[in-house]
């Protein structure tokens, strides 16, 4: 199965150069990185290790499904720039998805971090995903291209474009939810304060929920780290 790695990019220069290693040594098919214009180093690291790069409109959604359209593998893997996957979870997605019973899924999330009140963040964003059925894109979404067509991929809102598309992937056939990890970093947590930032995130998710719009909800939440 060709996977094609898709990782969306806005001012990253801290801290790509480390995740495109890391990528690289699962050895996908390929690794492409869209970019939203970023005014950093962003798009000159993402040339020396990824197989294409995408500049376009900035906006997560957007760039997500600029780097799909040029894809060419199987199944489609988005991670975010701070995202890693160890070896041992890429080949168990891998091996998942031979099975044609699943049409796409996520991993675990670990937010890397020896806080304790990270660690219960992530604890419960764990048992919101697996049993709400929540997953945001920190997880690492994987898909079927065919059937990322058939959804006509992210929809382009700008904010929580991840809970809108899990919800309508796991609605296009049988989805699952790794126990292996995705590792993410803490960086927005420790900048902006991690009550702040976990009571914004619960508010903007059930707000949405409701049904409130997301350019509203985008005011709250700025998409630079």
């Amino acid at each position: 199965m060709k996977v094609s790695i898709i990782v969306p990019t806005l001012n990253e220069e801290l801290v790509l150069d480390k995740t495109l290693t890391q990528i690289r040594q699962l050895s996908p098919h390929e690794l492409i990185v869209s970019d939203g214009g970023s005014a950093d180093d962003t798009c000159h690291i993402a040339e020396k290790f990824s197989h294409r790069v995408v500049i376009g409109s900035a906006g997560r959604a957007i760039q997500m499904n600029a780097g799909a359209e040029e894809a060419t593998g199987d199944l489609l893997l988005f991670l975010h720039a701070d995202n890693r996957l160890e070896p041992e979870s890429y080949r168990k997605m891998l091996e998942c998805m031979e099975n044609p019973e699943w049409v796409g899924g996520a991993f675990t999330l670990c937010i890397e971090s020896d806080k304790w009140s990270i660690n219960l963040i992530t604890l419960l964003a764990n048992i919101r995903s697996k049993y709400f059925g929540l997953a945001y894109g920190d997880q690492g979404f994987f898909v079927r291209k065919e059937v990322f067509k058939n959804m006509n991929g992210f929809s382009p809102i700008p904010i929580c474009e991840d809970l809108d598309f899990y919800r309508r992937l796991r609605k296009n056939g049988s989805v699952i939810l790794l126990k292996e990890k995705a590792y993410t970093s803490p960086r927005r947590w420790i900048k902006e304060g991690i009550v702040f930032t976990t009571a914004r995130n619960i508010l903007i998710a059930t707000l949405f929920g409701l049904g409130f719009p997301p350019h509203t909800l985008s005011k709250w939440y700025p998409f630079s780290r």
